[in-house]
């Protein structure tokens, strides 16, 4: 018997396609996933709908965002969602420490703690994300990480943690390399653009976006994804930044294939410490320069291996985008594919499910 699986996440379903997408659209494949999302506030119930790929997205409301009754309203509801699919022991997945209040009464068939972010370092971060994740650390049977910095800052505090960067489906994103359909936002857009897609945050290096911009006001950059935690009037402006919103999953390759550089424009800063970007390895799939703030989990081994051309101020930025406006070289190109070939998603999915199948065991022994 392949048991359900209910996992609890900090992101929405539908905000942006990445690592637990990913792996929840492959375990729906072969058992009923259950994908909580964070409670919004309205009148108490559950709302459960199914994708298309098969995954059971669950947003629990509140009455209140208060905390008071707010954890036993949500044990209530997790409880309801258990009784009315008929759930037993599933294994539950958490990418978020907050959600331990109101799930760490199911007896589960095994615990899993996906870590692909230091959530406790984001602005505007819960003071109680700290001690949840060590109660979770605790009580998990294993424990991912989603990049090598996270791994080293986690594998002393749990004797089974593994490390799964975030991978790529290259396939998808290797379509940018032949010409296709200029997206409508986009068409009119001038030559050479600079792009960049994922969430717009604090994560940003704005001055440097700024300073890119007034650089070479010839340049075009454009900025692919939801604005969130910082205020759009931060964003900095100029005739040739264009903010085109968050689009979907099936839509970026058409977005990369008119972009002559990518960027990864983030600030070093306790939010980006342990990042360890999805859209490195999605960038290279598309056969696109990539151009990066000099982040320990794209330095390392992106960098150091001539894939990604890094830079730490203005100057150095302009300097690596007009490299990589020369052209790269067959060798470089090659070089890229021959990395990227060594990873998939759904060879990371196995490897994880893998490792989920042993816990199983584990906790079945021991009971």
């Amino acid at each position: 018997m392949v048991e359900d699986l209910v996992c609890l996440s900090h992101l929405r379903w539908d905000w942006v396609f990445q690592r637990p997408q990913h792996l929840m659209v492959r375990f729906a494949r072969e058992r009923r996933v259950f994908f909580v999302e964070e409670p919004e506030v309205g009148p108490l119930r559950l709302e459960v709908r199914r994708t298309p790929e098969g995954v059971h997205v669950v947003v629990p409301f509140v009455p209140s965002a208060d905390d008071a009754g707010r954890g036993e309203a949500l044990r209530l509801l997790v409880d309801q969602l258990l009784r009315e699919h008929a759930v037993h022991a599933p294994v539950l997945w958490y990418y978020t420490p907050m959600a331990l209040p109101w799930t760490r009464h199911i007896a589960a068939s095994a615990v899993v703690y996906d870590c692909m972010d230091e959530l406790s370092a984001f602005a505007g971060a819960d003071d109680r994300l700290r001690p949840r994740e060590r109660e979770l650390l605790a009580r998990a049977d294993v424990v991912t990480t989603g990049g090598a910095s996270l791994y080293e800052a986690k594998r002393h505090r749990h004797g089974n943690v593994h490390l799964f960067p975030s991978s790529v489906d290259v396939p998808h994103f290797a379509q940018a390399r032949a010409p296709l359909p200029e997206p409508d936002d986009q068409r009119a857009i001038p030559r050479p653009r600079l792009g960049y897609f994922g969430v717009i945050d604090e994560r940003m290096d704005l001055p440097l976006l700024a300073g890119l911009a007034a650089a070479r006001p010839s340049w075009q950059i454009v900025m692919v994804g939801p604005v969130a935690k910082i205020e759009e009037a931060a964003l900095p402006r100029a005739g040739n930044i264009h903010y085109l919103g968050r689009k979907p999953y099936a839509e970026l390759p058409a977005y990369l294939a008119g972009w002559d550089v990518a960027l990864l424009p983030f600030a070093r800063n306790e939010a980006t410490r342990f990042i360890s970007p999805t859209k490195t390895p999605e960038y290279l799939a598309a056969g696109r320069p990539v151009v990066s703030t000099p982040i320990r989990d794209v330095v390392r081994p992106y960098g150091e291996r001539g894939l990604v051309r890094v830079a730490d101020d203005v100057d150095a930025f302009v300097a690596a985008v007009d490299a990589s406006l020369a052209g790269r070289s067959s060798t470089e190109r090659e070089a890229a594919d021959a990395f990227l070939r060594g990873m998939s998603w759904d060879a990371t999915w196995a490897g994880m499910r893998a490792l989920v199948a042993d816990a199983r065991a584990t906790v079945r022994a021991a009971a």
